[in-house]
């Protein structure tokens, strides 16, 4: 009884003295967040390849799973060497992810990039033109409407020649002082295009290397978790980490290749519709397609207002068409790709984008959906235990009238309707 009295002391000292931890922990980064900051951004800096590699390896491990199984199902039938057909199925998928990897990599370059530049220095040398169209475009639909059309020109006659002094500030009066800061811009620029070449680079290799330990070092995780924890907390542990997995992994890849195919049709209807720059319009729709909810709102802006310079009247059929294509997206393809993996209401899904938005900015908005799914999980998980020990009902409908809950007897008293 004493020992046993003992273990629950050292156990609730412990418990203790790591709170107290955690709480200085916090206390000190808050205090010094700038320091923390500049050291989490450093070591990040550091570790970029490493988490590039990772990256790719979480994006083609489906595929690496499934090239292996088949070789592994197809040359099992052949020869009874287990170590041989195990050794070539890791071979054969490692070379198709990689193979895998850089064909999109260069088809993206050899396809999408000519175009782009190409619809780029239209935009530049067409520019007054454009400017001119959308000029007499106000002209003709506020004809009937003299002094609204005096306002309207007027104020786009403002912010043109606002336009036209910063560019020619920006690039005509320049001076030795000018010269050294684009110098200075235009090699930080180049540092950071080659050191996100170089990370992407290291990280394919580092790729090719964790595609074929990944069960390893999952195996250790497992080895690790139970080693340093009671079996009943390993197995929690273990189920929440393949959840967030499954989280994760389902809705990011889904996510991807459902932007892609609404890239691909969004190209083929503003080709058949003869709009202009349709590579890049559709580039626009297709990746920031990757952000939930808001993201047709975000490429759609620019998208349509590169339209509505060439001709106002196709950028009104460009939104139509937008609107059936985010139509066809929210209600049959997502819905068919996606699920309701991630379990979350509406709003959840809005608070979640604008907080890790504010936080990580484009990555944040991308990964806020299923990383607030996994917040939430926890904390559902938590409430759901706590409500269970106190043998009270776990359905949210029970608590809609609810006023209080007498303490004596554990009724619900419901609220009194006035």
């Amino acid at each position: 009884m004493e020992k046993r009295d003992f273990k629950e002391y050292i156990y609730m000292g412990m418990t203790a003295v790591s709170v107290i931890a955690v709480c200085i922990l916090l206390w000190f980064s808050i205090q010094h967040w700038d320091v923390v900051s500049a050291g989490t951004r450093k070591v990040v800096k550091i570790l970029a390849p490493i988490l590039c590699g990772a990256v790719l390896t979480y994006l083609t491990a489906p595929a690496y799973n499934w090239v292996a199984g088949i070789v592994e199902k197809t040359l099992g039938s052949v020869t009874k060497n287990s170590k041989y057909v195990r050794g070539a199925a890791r071979m054969l998928a490692t070379a198709a992810c990689l193979g895998l990897v850089i064909v999109l990599v260069v088809g993206m370059f050899q396809l999408m990039i000519p175009q782009l530049i190409e619809s780029l220095i239209g935009i530049q040398d067409s520019f007054p033109l454009y400017v001119q169209n959308v000029y007499e475009w106000i002209q003709r639909i506020l004809k009937n409407n003299p002094e609204i059309e005096n306002m309207v020109l007027s104020s786009f006659e403002n912010n043109l020649a606002v336009f036209q002094n910063w560019a020619e500030k920006s690039f005509t009066n320049i001076d030795m002082h000018r010269i050294g800061q684009i110098v200075t811009g235009l090699s930080s620029s180049v540092l950071g295009v080659l050191e996100f070449i170089k990370n992407w680079l290291i990280g394919l290799i580092v790729m090719v290397y964790l595609l074929n330990i990944k069960d390893t070092l999952a195996a250790q995780g497992k080895k690790i978790v139970y080693g340093c924890l009671n079996l009943r907390q390993a197995n929690l542990v273990i189920e929440e980490l393949r959840f967030i997995n499954q989280m994760f992994g389902g809705f990011i890849i889904g996510k991807l290749v459902d932007s892609l195919i609404i890239g691909i049709i969004c190209f083929i209807g503003v080709t058949i519709l003869n709009m202009p720059f349709p590579m890049l319009l559709s580039v626009i729709i297709g990746v920031t397609n990757v952000i939930p909810f808001f993201g047709p709102f975000i490429g759609a802006i620019p998208a349509a207002f590169l339209v509505f310079l060439v001709s106002p009247l196709q950028c009104v059929y460009f939104l139509i068409w937008i609107l059936l294509l985010q139509q066809f997206d929210g209600n049959i393809l997502g819905p068919k790709i996606l699920g309701n993996s991630t379990g979350l209401s509406s709003f959840w899904v809005l608070f979640s984008i604008l907080f890790f938005g504010g936080l990580f900015g484009f990555v944040g908005m991308i990964i806020a959906v299923p990383a607030f799914a996994v917040i939430y999980d926890l904390i559902s998980r938590a409430v759901h235990r706590s409500l269970r020990l106190r043998k009270l009902p776990m359905e949210t409908d029970e608590y809609r009238k609810l006023d209080h809950i007498d303490e004596k007897t554990g009724t619900f008293m419901e609220l009194n309707k006035k």
